[in-house]
């Protein structure tokens, strides 16, 4: 295996330097490819001093969005590095090298797998369970309501008891901040959705690789670190802003992904709406 890492930089440039000098003497990683995504600020400039060695530092002309930039990272990453699995990461994570091995014995025993994740260790919700069901339409507005999400949380997570006595377990989905990926199957599915500017890229990934027989499994022996939406907020720092994104995203998935009609997508607007105000008077109390 040649194994690639790919690692997204957005007006970020500190953070990614941290990842790269944390990671850049895994023997695992043949090579780390660094894709700024159009930066506004002094990003460009500040990334140079990381080129060389092992390290690639490419950038997109202008910023379409998390998943043009990172498909940009693994195109390069397989087209010109040879690469034959590609670790997409978040700057805001931190992972071992034991993780980036443990990932790559997974590929190694299963063939049909696409992409592969390991459990989050998060500052904000300390450890938990890195994969969920791909949800229909009900499945898929109820997951995003903060309060729905915990008072159907039983139906929309899988059981505790998928869990038990397992190393690794298959999920239809799994977190998008740090996963890999079968470099040839991500380019065959057409990698992620550039329609798709942010939010929702792990349920179009999820849906695209299951088009063509490919399956996700979530690795329990092994977890990294993620610094929950540090290079998002630093983008979108303010809330409402960022669920207006997340929204249009959603339509945008429920659209393409999912078929709705037009009254379903009406019902997804008031449920937006609905959501909206759940957060303004969460922050109306609780500051």
């Amino acid at each position: 295996m040649k194994i690639n890492c790919v690692i997204l930089n957005y007006n970020d440039a500190g953070t990614v330097e941290n990842l790269v000098r944390r990671i850049k003497d895994y023997r695992c990683l043949d090579r780390i490819v660094v894709v700024d995504n159009a930066s506004t600020d002094d990003s460009w400039q500040r990334l140079k001093s990381l080129k060389g060695g092992k390290i690639d530092l490419i950038r997109a002309e202008r910023n379409q969005g998390y998943g043009a930039g990172n498909n940009m990272g693994v195109g390069f990453a397989v087209e010109k590095n040879k690469a034959t699995h590609v670790v997409i990461a978040n700057p805001d994570v931190f992972f071992t090298e034991s993780c980036i091995m443990g990932l790559a014995r997974v590929f190694r025993g299963h063939p049909q797998v696409g992409a592969a994740a390991a459990v989050i260790k998060d500052s904000t919700y300390d450890s938990f369970f890195n994969g969920w069901r791909s949800h229909g339409f009900v499945g898929q507005l109820l997951w995003m309501g903060p309060v729905s999400r915990r008072l159907f949380d039983r139906v929309l997570s899988y059981p505790k008891e998928k869990l038990r006595g397992k190393k690794a377990v298959y999920v239809d989905v799994v977190h998008g901040s740090m996963l890999m990926v079968n470099g040839k199957a991500f380019l065959e599915w057409g990698g992620y959705d550039e329609g798709i500017f942010l939010y929702q890229e792990e349920m179009v990934l999820a849906d695209r690789m299951k088009a063509l027989g490919y399956r996700t499994v979530l690795l329990l022996t092994e977890q990294y670190c993620h610094d929950h939406s540090v290079s998002i907020s630093k983008s979108f720092h303010k809330e409402l802003e960022r669920q207006r994104i997340r929204e249009q995203s959603t339509l945008y998935y429920m659209r393409h992904y999912l078929c709705i009609n037009r009254l379903q997508e009406w019902a997804a607007r008031v449920w937006f709406w609905g959501i909206r105000m759940e957060v303004r008077v969460f922050r109306m109390i609780f500051g």
